[in-house]
């Protein structure tokens, strides 16, 4: 004890105090439970369920043991007992490490195997919990998915044992989460609270102990002229909450947890540290045609071609940090790919994936003079690269325009601004302008992106022009509900297309935009050329999108299509349609439409009679872009059945949802010492972020 207390004394000379006082804080924790321990309610027999589960968590838990769709064991196994290394925090290194700037955490290692078939991913990922201090922990991760992600597998593995997560009401899988951690047993919750943002929370995790997550989803991939384009986000940015909310996702420093206010709070590490948290990801690709080209500018990567068609991707070591998003893009053979349609069949019924992809004869049409209002967001987040990336897109279209059309300047950050009342003529004076105002825009203060939607879509608009509003923002808000909502009562016959600029953005904000918009998105990293990015979206918009497609089916009776309204195509973009079936004879799609005033229609033939077609992601992808539409739909709608829906939905095809959650709990064992300390998991501000205009600024 008196070395120890010399150990303090000495630590106190050169440790910045805010971390000290957080360590000796969790330290102080852990040795006060652990002085007070906890008297067994009974023992665990090897392989059998703990027999001090009390009548009510039995009651909540379900007949795990015996029910083969719900919670079991996989295996089951003597787990090798660890103990705490010199390395963990208790055995005298915690202060030491905080010194060399590195802070313990218990997340240790995310690992990502991820298979592509065609244009739908299977992703893996194992999330691997350690205890490095000297007591029980839970520990709370909040981290990023892609937001069209159909997560439909959760499992919990301790050493040999792997329990499988069932899928619960989320009211219903919070209550067994609590009541299982209260009993001291492990346990494991995964909570939806974006689409794109989860939380894992694992709770009893011993000292020394490691425990492994592993979650499995579907998604479909972006294709855009060739390109298939496969992301990983591995870290969610800070999110501006407005004034007097509490619903949104808070931003604090790993030092002053719950200062936020906020539901979902995200802990994040000063520029000066970093913990142990590194990534590997790994990625197989079947394209099924022949691959010309592949490239990952986000980051370094090891790559094997084993056949023309086949392409594995590897991450490098060397960077393994987890502060952006991993983007592979790859090249198939082509100019172009045809409209592709997918299909499956089981006890459910039929389900199908529409690749709807426009001819390319539609670029030699001319195009209709246009009205451009860009929407540059210049919060504090956007601070340095972002803001500087945003304005070279907007003086790159400036530079673009053409006689006849007209365009608009608009910033927001706490309230709107814009360059006049109304569009101007490009004319080379007016543009001029804009570039003089352009220049004069910084990032500063808080993202109350609402002003922006309300500045862009309310004043009057030339019917003679077709409309594009371009929102370019990082996307780091925690009230996108109210923006979409907003959008979808004010957009009218605008169409909106949406740049997420930076290294991760909010993706799901983003593309939702653009749906709701009925345009298109498209991204922009920190140092990425922002010249070839708006050239790319000017090409697009001077070739005639087919505008207010409608199909005709044919003989495929469908149901339940989504989106339910079918976007624009752009020229090189496909559009994916996603829906029911219950035709089984070959029949012919048509899309009818307008290009530049001239009705235009594609054909594509549907073989349904196949029996031995099959992808077996269909329906979790279905019951997910269904999920998607109706949690939209309530962003704007009173209609108090969504909900009832959603939920439904989730749970008859075992997926996440706002009201759905993933429950795993160990009953072989009742873990010692007292009650867990809550130690939520702190990550690094993503890559090109400025930490003290988003977390320390942003704090209420």
């Amino acid at each position: 004890m008196k070395t120890r207390t010399r150990f303090l004394s000495l630590a106190l000379s050169f440790i910045i105090l805010p971390i000290l006082l957080a360590a000796i804080a969790l330290q102080s924790g852990c040795a006060m439970r652990k002085s007070v321990g906890v008297t067994p309610l009974g023992g665990a027999r090897p392989g059998y369920p703990n027999e001090a589960l009390t009548s009510g968590l039995r009651h909540n838990l379900g007949a795990w043991s015996t029910a083969s769709d719900e919670l079991w064991i996989i295996a089951r196994g003597t787990e090798p007992q660890t103990h705490p290394t010199d390395s963990a925090p208790g055995t005298g290194s915690l202060l030491a490490k905080v010194d060399q700037k590195e802070i313990p955490m218990p997340l240790k290692h995310t690992d990502v195997r991820a298979s592509i078939s065609g244009f739908i991913g299977e992703v893996a990922v194992t999330q691997q919990f350690y205890n490095p201090y000297d007591c029980k922990i839970e520990a709370i991760y909040v981290f990023p998915l892609p937001h069209n992600a159909a997560v439909n597998e959760f499992i919990m593995a301790l050493g040999k044992r792997r329990i499988r997560g069932i899928i619960r009401e989320r009211k219903k899988a919070e209550q067994i989460y609590q009541e299982a951690k209260n009993q001291g047993f492990v346990a494991s919750l995964l909570t939806e609270e974006r689409p794109n943002i989860f939380s894992q929370s694992v709770a009893n995790i011993e000292p020394g102990n490691q425990i492994d997550v592993d979650i499995k989803y579907f998604h479909t991939l972006e294709y855009v002229d060739g390109w298939y384009e496969f992301v990983f986000p591995m870290v969610v940015g800070p999110r501006f909450n407005p004034p007097g909310t509490t619903s949104g996702i808070g931003a604090v420093s790993h030092t002053q947890s719950g200062a936020s206010g906020q539901n979902t709070e995200l802990s994040y590490l000063r520029p000066s540290e970093r913990t142990g948290h590194n990534i590997s990801l790994k990625v197989d690709v079947d394209a099924g045609v022949p691959i010309e080209d592949f490239e990952c500018q986000t980051h370094q990567v090891t790559s094997v071609v084993p056949a023309p068609g086949h392409l594995t991707v590897t991450l490098d070591p060397g960077d393994s940090l987890p502060n952006k998003d991993f983007v592979l893009r790859y090249r198939v053979a082509g100019d172009r790919i045809k409209p592709s349609l997918l299909t499956h069949r089981d006890e459910r019924g039929g389900f199908f994936t529409l690749m709807l992809y426009p001819p390319q004869e539609l670029q030699a049409l001319h195009r209709q003079p246009l009205e451009l209002v860009f929407v540059l967001d210049c919060s504090g987040s956007m601070n340095g690269r972002p803001i500087e990336q945003a304005k070279a897109a907007v003086r790159r279209a400036l530079s673009l325009l053409e006689p006849g059309d007209s365009f608009q300047l608009i910033s927001f950050s706490l309230n709107a601004s814009q360059l006049g009342r109304e569009p101007l003529d490009a004319t080379p004076a007016n543009v001029q302008r804009g570039l003089n105002y352009l220049a004069s825009l910084e990032g500063e203060g808080g993202t109350m992106m609402i002003e922006g939607i309300k500045a862009a879509l309310d004043f009057p608009h030339d019917p003679q022009r077709l409309r594009f509003v371009c929102f370019l923002t990082d996307g780091y808000i925690g009230n996108e509900a109210e923006i979409l909502g907003e959008i979808h009562q004010r957009l009218g016959s605008s169409r909106i297309l949406s740049f997420g600029i930076g290294s991760s953005v909010n993706r799901y904000l983003i593309d939702s935009m653009g749906k709701a918009g009925r345009g298109a998105v498209a991204y922009l990293g920190i140092s990425q050329d922002a010249a070839p990015i708006m050239e790319d979206f000017f090409e697009r918009i001077s070739h005639p999108a087919l505008t207010d497609p409608k199909i005709d089916w044919g003989g495929l009776h469908v149901t339940d299509v989504f989106p339910r309204t079918v976007p624009d195509l752009f020229v090189g973009r496909p559009v994916i349609l996603t829906g029911r079936f219950a035709g089984d004879q070959a029949t012919t799609i048509r899309v009818n439409g307008t290009a530049a005033g001239q009705p235009v229609q594609i054909t594509i033939p549907a073989n349904l009679s196949d029996k031995n077609a099959t992808h077996k992601a269909l329906p979790s992808v279905w019951a997910r872009m269904k999920i998607a539409s109706l949690t939209n739909d309530s962003t704007h709608s009173q209609d108090l059945d969504l909900p009832v829906q959603i939920r439904q939905t989730a749970l008859d095809y075992g997926l996440m949802s706002p009201f759905t959650a993933f429950i795993a709990v160990d009953s072989t064992h009742i873990t010692g010492n007292g009650d867990a300390v809550t130690v939520p998991v702190a990550v690094p501000v993503p890559d090109g972020v400025n930490y003290d205009k988003t977390v320390e600024e942003e704090q209420p």
